[in-house]
């Protein structure tokens, strides 16, 4: 895992980058989100697709919800970027089109959109 923090608009955002996947369950994503908010004082963070598990896109797990929760619960923003052509779900489309149009989660096409839409740019 490589983590990144980058200030734009006087906000900071930790931009994490991982091959491996980080995120497979909501334990882990608490795991995450305590982590970087302790090595990076940050309450915002990028978060590229592939560190989280293809099973967070197939809505039915339930998945999505919970781990979606815990960055709210925990008060922090994410915003997960990434090359989402391959799905074709129409739940996903609709969870991914009404989260961007909120204020604490987004998923966005590459790391410099989500740092924008975090850092309220866009």
């Amino acid at each position: 895992m490589k983590t990144e923090v980058i200030r734009k608009n006087n906000t900071a955002v930790a931009v994490v980058s991982s091959e491996e996947c980080l995120i497979t369950d909501a334990q882990s994503a608490l795991d995450l989100i305590m982590t970087v908010k302790y090595e990076t004082g940050c309450v915002n963070i990028a978060l590229n697709k592939e560190a989280v598990t293809e099973d967070f896109f197939i809505l039915s797990t339930c998945l999505a919800g919970d781990i979606l929760q815990k960055f709210v619960n925990y008060g922090v923003r994410v915003a997960i970027y990434g090359d989402f052509s391959k799905y074709t779900s129409k739940p996903l489309k609709d969870l991914m089109y009404e989260s961007n149009k909120g204020n604490d989660i987004y998923f966005q096409p590459d790391v410099s959109f989500a740092v924008d839409k975090l850092a309220k740019c866009a």
